[in-house]
């Protein structure tokens, strides 16, 4: 197994630790703390158990930036698996825009992650799925999301990608990508977002590697909401935008499971 661990304590500072995936402080910007990540140094392999620890004490900011993406290749019917655990103080912020994850043909690769956010925390991740090289058959991926605001729960979802031949019609019109963007602890009114039952939106495209502006707007718009807390800078020329009340006399799912979908291809 390969940890690794960033922390930003109450007093703001850093503390990092891990191994294939190093971590490095970089300059604050904005009013935030930003941290390195830098990946696996070769392919995921069936022996490989990733997990990613993140820990923001009440009040602060990180931003992770990431210096490579990764990529799992064939793994002869074994499985990888990538954990991510995130914990979030209150009012604490974290902005994560993950580089492309490949699923080559071949690959079997199971990524879990958990947000805890305590009242008032807000967190922006981007996960993008890239599904097998040009001309390849993509691999398989099981990717589930569960997240919890003030011990409540807000998300549950887990998206199942199976095998499909390169000449699958969705890869053959430049679908290779699945491209979410998730804002947990605030909303975001955006044209085909899906809006939570609690305080959160998710934003999700398929398409080919030039779809990246689709998205590209919407995360700036969505680092705007939650570096709006008071005390939090914001990205240069982020628009502010307000985020909407939760819809009146929608309640929180009680259980996670309730809530909980899986979309299946193949």
């Amino acid at each position: 197994m390969t940890r690794t661990r960033v922390v930003v304590t109450a007093d703001g500072d850093v503390e990092v630790g891990g191994d294939v995936a190093r971590a490095r402080r970089l300059a604050d910007e904005h009013g935030r703390v930003r941290v390195a990540l830098l990946g696996p140094t070769g392919p995921l392999d069936a022996r490989d158990d990733v997990r990613i620890e993140v820990d923001v004490a009440p009040g602060r900011s990180l931003e992770l930036v990431e210096l490579t993406g990764a990529a799992a290749h064939d793994m002869a019917g074994g499985r990888a698996t990538w954990l991510v655990d995130v914990r979030l103080g209150a009012d604490a912020v974290l902005l994560w825009p993950s580089l492309p994850f490949l699923v080559a043909d071949g690959a079997d690769v199971l990524r879990l992650t958990h947000v805890d956010l305590a009242p008032g925390a807000r967190v922006v991740l981007r996960e993008t799925l890239v599904l097998g090289r040009p001309g390849e058959r993509a691999g398989r991926v099981r990717s589930t999301v569960r997240a919890r605001l003030a011990e409540q729960p807000l998300l549950a979802e887990t998206v199942v990608l199976e095998p499909a031949p390169a000449l699958d019609p969705l890869l053959a019109d430049g679908g290779r990508r699945l491209d979410t963007l998730l804002l947990l602890g605030a909303r975001l009114d955006l044209p085909g977002a899906l809006q939570l039952e609690g305080e959160g939106t998710m934003l999700r495209a398929v398409g080919p590697p030039s779809s990246d502006a689709r998205l590209a707007g919407a995360l700036t718009a969505a680092v705007g909401v939650a570096s709006s807390v008071p005390g939090h800078g914001s990205w240069a020329g982020t628009r502010q935008v307000r985020p909407r009340p939760a819809t009146p006399g929608r309640t929180r799912p009680s259980e996670p499971d309730r809530h909980e979908v899986a979309h299946r291809r193949g």
